[in-house]
């Protein structure tokens, strides 16, 4: 996977349920950036959802998708976990953990319909889930005179809404630090928009360079 097309996350936790044959399957998707983080999270259902049969669980963390985790917990192998993880992984997710309780309603699935229920289960919860993207960006930051804040951060915001960047927030001493997160490719239009808004006036700095979350617009 290249630094343009980075594994996405999501914004906030998620729930999901689905229902065949009297089974429910009851999916909660959470943001972790460690296994450890995803591990709170597994162990907090259990807890609160005690008395599913199942709690099978998927989880992958890190910038690049590098670890990855999951647990049929009880099912007959490879008939949830792996089919939850492997949607994670077709909608290219990372820092995220599923984990999908199941009450038995009594009637046998079999092993390919137990794969399509776990399966549908992750996919509807990231259907309902809010999708922040990542990407390489570049850091760029200027100082404005108080004066001329205002007017220059409702030009930045209208900005970053058209060139997929992020706006920090500003930072006031002296006089007002203003700062985001620009594609590498677009460092000289921001240059020459702000220049032409500004009549030349404030000087930009490029800084690190460094993954960001891009929320989807």
């Amino acid at each position: 996977m290249t630094s343009s097309s980075l594994p996405s996350t999501i914004a906030a936790p998620v729930e999901h349920t689905l229902e065949i044959k009297r089974s429910v399957f009851l999916t909660h998707l959470a943001p972790a950036r460690t296994v450890e983080e995803a591990d709170a999270v597994i162990a907090s259902i259990r807890k609160l959802r005690w008395d599913a049969r199942h709690h099978c669980t998927a989880l992958i963390v890190g910038t690049h998708a590098d670890r990855q985790r999951s647990s049929d917990d009880g099912e007959p192998a490879g008939t949830a976990g792996v089919p939850m993880l492997e949607v994670l992984r077709r909608r290219e997710m990372t820092d995220v953990v599923a984990v999908v309780s199941r009450w038995f309603g009594g009637v046998l699935l079999g092993a390919g319909g137990l794969v399509r229920a776990y399966g549908n289960a992750v996919a509807g919860a990231l259907d309902e889930a809010a999708i922040v993207h990542r990407a390489l960006r570049t850091h760029v930051s200027m100082d404005v005179p108080h004066a001329d804040a205002g007017r220059v951060l409702a030009f930045l915001h209208q900005w970053v809404g058209t060139h997929d960047a992020v706006l920090d927030s500003p930072a006031y001493g002296q006089a007002a630090t203003l700062s985001l997160w620009v594609p590498q490719d677009q460092v000289d239009a921001l240059n020459a928009d702000l220049a032409a808004h500004t009549g030349g006036a404030i000087a930009t700095e490029a800084g690190e360079i460094r993954v960001v979350d891009v929320p989807a617009r």
